[in-house]
């Protein structure tokens, strides 16, 4: 490997173990020979959200063009064109040396584009089209890495999980989000709830959820419940080796929804966080448990998907 190369795959990793730490955490315990791949993946999608997210300060068109030509470089480095990006050419390897889907990466720009112009979704369905680029691909292209004993059958869990991963984020992040100008909850949900989105505004501003508010956020986190369990049966389908990390960023993940569950549904007034013992229990615990044993749907066993 040049010196070019692993720097670039260094930087990946750099931004991964700064803004993905639950996800870094479980990446170490997966083979030296692996981790760098994953960190290229999350280098490629942490570095577009950061273009799309941390640039607000400027028009939603300059965003969009810096995006455009990103990706723009991205797609001509997938045709062989030499790039000059501090990340792009660990991504490019790792695409090359596992001859991922090119098209996941083109619908998970697709998605990070949307999210320049889209501030909200009608319907559940409209937010699943949108989750399609932005995490449900993400399961598709780590899953070569990770390798499994049957690709084929492990794709859709791969898919549910990241779908199930994105959701519990935007469960946790609804006054984030809100400051971007976005709301990630369907307006059908809100409006099932008797719940606006200057509600969700007020409660932001005083940290506190309304009942109405509370029960809109428990039935989001038995919809991702139900992406929860549709993913824990491919745990056991990955490659021993892979096992223990996948397992743990689903437990770590989906003790997130535990957390939401244990503050009674109220999203603001902090941001549910796992504890960092616990991060490091689960690690552990998830090296030393045998390849195939089952994982637990993470949320409260009494709640039943929507």
């Amino acid at each position: 490997m040049d010196d070019n190369l692993a720097l670039a795959y260094e930087r990946c990793r750099e931004l991964h173990k700064r803004h993905g730490r639950t996800y870094y955490l479980a990446t170490r315990l997966l083979p030296a020979w692996k981790r760098r791949h994953v960190h290229a993946l999350y280098g490629f999608t942490r570095y577009a959200d950061e273009i799309v997210d941390r640039t607000d300060a400027l028009p939603p068109a300059e965003r969009a063009a810096k995006l455009r030509d990103w990706s723009d470089r991205f797609l001509a480095g997938l045709r062989g064109a030499p790039v000059d990006d501090p990340l792009l050419p660990a991504v490019l390897h790792t695409i090359a040396a596992f001859d991922l889907d090119q098209a996941d990466f083109a619908a998970f720009l697709h998605s990070m584009a949307m999210d320049l112009t889209v501030a909200s979704y009608p319907t559940y369905a409209d937010l699943l089209d949108y989750m399609e680029g932005s995490a449900a691909v993400i399961g598709t292209m780590m899953l070569p890495i990770l390798g499994a004993s049957d690709l084929a059958a492990a794709r859709e869990p791969a898919r549910q999980l990241g779908l199930a991963f994105q959701l519990t984020n935007f469960i946790r992040d609804v006054a984030e989000d809100l400051e971007r100008g976005r709301t990630y909850l369907p307006d059908e949900d809100l409006a099932r709830f008797g719940v606006t989105r200057p509600d969700l505004v007020a409660c932001a501003a005083r940290r506190a959820a309304t009942p109405q508010v509370q029960q809109l956020i428990e039935y989001e986190v038995r919809r991702a419940q139900a992406h929860y369990g549709a993913a824990a049966s491919g745990v056991g389908m990955l490659e021993p080796a892979s096992q223990a990390c996948i397992r743990s960023a689903y437990r770590l993940y989906g003790g997130i929804l535990d957390e939401i569950a244990a503050a009674e549904f109220d999203v603001f007034a902090r941001r549910a966080a796992v504890p960092g013992w616990r991060k490091a229990a689960v690690a552990t615990h998830s090296l030393l448990v045998a390849a195939g044993t089952p994982v637990r749907v993470p949320g409260p066993p009494h709640l039943v998907a929507p």
